[in-house]
């Protein structure tokens, strides 16, 4: 009898996802190979071309006028202040808040948890924020960037979904054995919970990294103003260079394309086995 081979057999299908898959891709590589071929044109060559993807003439001249601007070394500081305050503070809210509304004996969970549910869909906004920050006196500081965004809500869900799925057997023995809840939580839960740290770990630093709204709102200062909200001065005041606004972007996303390869291997299992569970 003989046997069907229909596994290798290309269906119809699969080439339809392919022209689709591969013009996707084009669509999403194009434009970052014209900001990078602008950002080694010359002006001319900007005016004269439609789109630029290899520059007949590369030059440095546009990286050179963005490292001797002085609005972006300034950007490049308060940023990676707000990344280096808000990240711990990101980190050590959201996990705690996770494990207590993973563990089954948590006081009140379930109301907790829709109640923070909540937030996704409703918040009161920006002004009761400004006036909370204006109360706290944390206007015109780095601090007010730092605590408006103090926990995700789908960050916390997604790593109290990774909690809930290691085997309660762990914790139950290390109770036994005298452990409280903070010793299991760093000692046992966070060892174990290395590829959603790392996820929400760049998550955070991601969005920090991309601060611009709530800087916007709550600083005034030209010393300590973001690099997303410096990137978007020079973009107003220089629109009609491009090249030199292409290569303003690519310094300030060259340090999220480099550190995104190395965790990139940790997202699938991440956010797959963190994935929303009632």
């Amino acid at each position: 009898m003989a046997r069907k081979h229909i596994g290798n057999r290309f269906e119809p299908l699969d080439l339809f996802l392919l022209i689709f898959l591969c013009a996707w891709g084009l669509i999403v590589i194009v434009p970052f190979i014209n900001v990078l071929a602008l950002s080694f044109s010359t002006q001319r060559e900007y005016l004269t071309t439609t789109l630029l993807l290899i520059p007949k003439a590369p030059t440095l001249s546009n990286y050179r006028r963005v490292l001797l601007d002085r609005r972006i070394w300034i950007g490049f500081r308060t940023t990676l202040l707000i990344l280096v305050l808000g990240l711990p503070v990101n980190m050590f809210l959201t996990t705690s808040v996770a494990y207590g509304l993973s563990r089954p004996s948590f006081p009140g969970k379930r109301f907790i948890f829709y109640a923070v549910l909540f937030t996704m869909l409703f918040n009161g906004g920006i002004v009761p924020m400004y006036l909370l920050m204006m109360r706290m006196r944390l206007i015109n500081s780095i601090w007010s960037v730092v605590f408006a965004t103090g926990i995700n809500t789908l960050y916390m869900i997604i790593m109290r979904s990774f909690f809930c799925s290691l085997p309660e057997a762990l914790i139950e023995s290390a109770k036994l054995d005298g452990a409280g809840e903070w010793t299991i939580l760093f000692r046992i839960i966070l060892p174990l919970s290395m590829p959603v740290i790392a996820t929400m770990l760049l998550f955070f630093s991601v969005d920090r990294w991309n601060e611009w709204y709530n800087a916007m709102v709550f600083i005034r200062r030209n010393t300590i103003v973001p690099l997303q909200l410096v990137l978007r001065s020079i973009v107003l005041q220089s629109s009609q260079m491009r090249n030199f606004v292409s290569s303003a972007e690519v310094v300030v996303m060259l340090p999220v394309v480099c550190v995104i390869p190395i965790l990139q291997r940790f997202f699938v299992k991440g956010v797959l086995i963190g994935a929303i569970k009632a």
